[in-house]
């Protein structure tokens, strides 16, 4: 007998509870507005192989457009897996209101998601690593770097709006990255789309196919509950009284003809006969087909009134894929002499070796310490704290004596992990996004590539004597993946490079509130930065000739600064030997 959740000091992360144990099951208070459920005494530890274990985790992540509802999707998740006691609504007020995923003050006073979140919790016999991502397009190479570690993803349409221009691109990076696809249409509780014009709007905009698992009977303030297709259990949806503070429970599923109760006149019939339309029109679930990436099962809900998430969440344990065998690289660390010839390779999850790699590096998740967690995704292995592990582009050894499992920014210490799980490492700037490690520090896996900024502002603080602390707090920034740092080869300026403007607000936050710096943007000459590349001598050749606009990033590579796109143009026809790139590959 498994807990829903497992949450404590020392906890492990394979421990499992007897039912000797159920006595010893006891609430502790944590800080803030969530209760954990303590692990209980006398646990035991896990007899399964490694393939086993690896087979029980569920790492997914979850897309969306802004205001989708993504994070209270999120929140309701983890309280369906019983990992918290009350979701914290992002619409209410004070500080007992908060929702866990967003963590930063940035993100409470603004109810967005600025940074990609964790949050491990055991369900029904698995372990879930859910991976909170940012919707808004600013933080799309955050979200790009999470994706690496998600092996599905739960795609969130607003039931009003259908899929909108960042689904779109969160979905193209999922397609590129082979991720299979859970469809959750939100809102039902507003008034919506037709369900089978949101339907055809996945088949052609998306070319996928859709699976409804789930119909909606009616939406908004005619919402009378969801059909499972092919069983036809109805799932009657409980309204919340005008002046109540807490949602109802929603009533015990029931067969469809039996819940006329539920239905005003004709509605039933209404809705029995758009049934036979969509099991006729539409294909049915097909799980092969959807680890593909040709189909999605599409279920449907409401994030904030509680409503289809549990289904959401067995849709997840059911059919989400265990971690997926990983392609790599047995190579020696770049120093080694006469090193032999890298050999590609797959790891597999069961593999008896721990492998993973760095997806992001997050720095004063407490503001007491000055912390920088690494957050490592496991490809193999059986992971047991204290064990030393090799950087391979680096060759360094790290003793693993703290390790974190993450639930945002609250942690604990994690005795045990497994492929698929994610568990945080700190460090004090000895790993990277893009690292890998393993006990031979021989496996890499491919580096997170960082894409060339869209904007481009020279900042420089207010009180000229803090301008080394600035230094130190821009390049933890910039490690972090919140914003690009370029060091022009002459002069002393900093030169920071951004997807959107909300980036800098940020930014600007953060440096005031972690590093106590007030800082200015100010506009800077360079509208573009390319990466450059090619052989030693025709890259010195180029740099020579415009020291001026040349730049290192936080790796040192060099980095040419346009003033236009015409002169990036126009550099890269006289110079065609040498490589001008918007993308570079870090680890």
């Amino acid at each position: 007998m498994t807990p829903k959740a497992a949450f404590g000091e020392g906890l492990s992360l394979v421990y499992r509870r007897t039912i000797d144990d159920e006595p010893a099951l006891r609430e502790r208070d944590f800080p803030g507005p969530s209760r954990y459920l303590a692990p209980p005494t006398g646990m035991t530890m896990s007899k399964l192989t490694l393939a086993e274990e690896a087979l029980r985790r569920r790492t997914f992540a979850i897309i969306a457009h802004p205001d989708a509802g993504k994070t209270t999707l999120t929140e309701h998740i983890l309280l369906s897996g019983g990992a918290i006691r009350a979701a914290g609504a992002v619409r209410a007020r004070g500080e007992n209101r908060r929702t866990r995923s967003d963590w930063m003050k940035i993100e409470k006073e603004r109810g967005i998601s600025v940074s990609a979140s964790v949050m491990t919790f055991e369900h029904d016999g698995k372990m879930f690593n859910l991976l909170d991502t940012p919707g808004h397009e600013d933080f799309s190479e955050d979200t790009y770097r999470t994706l690496t570690a998600a092996d599905c993803a739960i795609m969130v349409l607003d039931a009003a709006k259908g899929i909108e221009p960042q689904t779109l691109k969160l979905f193209e990076v999922c397609r590129l990255r082979d991720i299979p696809i859970i469809t959750f249409i939100n809102k039902l509780d507003r008034e919506a789309q037709d369900p089978m014009a949101l339907l055809d709007d996945i088949a052609s905009r998306l070319q996928l196919d859709p699976a409804p698992i789930w119909w909606p009977a009616e939406s908004g303030n005619r919402l009378r509950g969801m059909v499972e297709l092919g069983t036809g259990r109805f799932q009657p949806y409980a309204r919340k009284a005008a002046g109540e503070a807490e949602d109802p429970d929603h009533p015990a599923p029931l067969p469809l003809e039996d819940a006329a109760r539920y239905f005003e006149a004709g509605e039933q019939e209404a809705l029995t006969e758009a049934l036979e339309l969509v099991e006729g029109g539409y294909p049915s679930f097909n799980r092969q087909s959807f680890l593909e990436g040709h189909l999605t099962p599409v279920l449907w809900g409401s994030a904030l009134r509680h409503f289809g998430i549990d289904q959401l969440l067995a849709a997840i344990g059911e059919w989400a894929p265990p971690p997926k065998v990983l392609k790599a690289q047995k190579a020696a660390p770049p120093e080694t002499r006469n090193a032999p010839e890298p050999v590609d390779m797959a790891v597999q999850p069961g593999s008896d070796e721990v492998t993973g790699f760095v997806f992001k590096v997050q720095a004063n998740m407490d503001p007491n310490h000055r912390d920088r967690i690494a957050m490592f995704r496991m490809a193999s292995g059986s992971f047991k704290r204290g064990m030393k592990l090799k950087v391979q582009n680096t060759g360094k050894s790290l003793s693993v004596n703290a390790p974190i499992m993450f639930f945002a920014s609250d942690r604990e210490l994690a005795e045990d992990a497994y492929a698929g799980d994610v568990i945080g490492i700190p460090n004090h700037g000895v790993l990277r996004v893009g690292d890998s490690l393993s006990e031979s520090g021989m496996i890499r896996f491919a580096g997170l590539p960082n894409f060339a900024p869209e904007i481009l502002q020279r900042v420089r603080v207010k009180d000229p004597l803090k301008a080394k602390h600035l230094k130190k707090a821009l390049d933890g920034l910039a490690e972090e993946g919140v914003t690009q740092l370029f060091r022009p080869e002459i002069g002393a300026d900093f030169i920071v490079g951004a997807v959107g403007q909300l980036q800098f607000e940020v930014m600007a936050d953060r440096l005031g509130e972690e590093y106590g710096l007030e800082v200015i943007f100010e506009p800077s000459p360079y509208a573009e930065a390319r990466w450059i590349d090619g052989t030693p001598a025709d890259v010195e050749d180029f740099m020579g000739k415009y020291r001026g606009q040349m730049a290192r990033d936080i790796d040192q590579a060099p980095v040419f600064l346009a003033k236009s796109s015409w002169e990036t143009g126009y550099v890269m026809e006289r110079y065609p030997k040498v490589a001008f790139t918007k993308t570079r590959e870090r680890g």
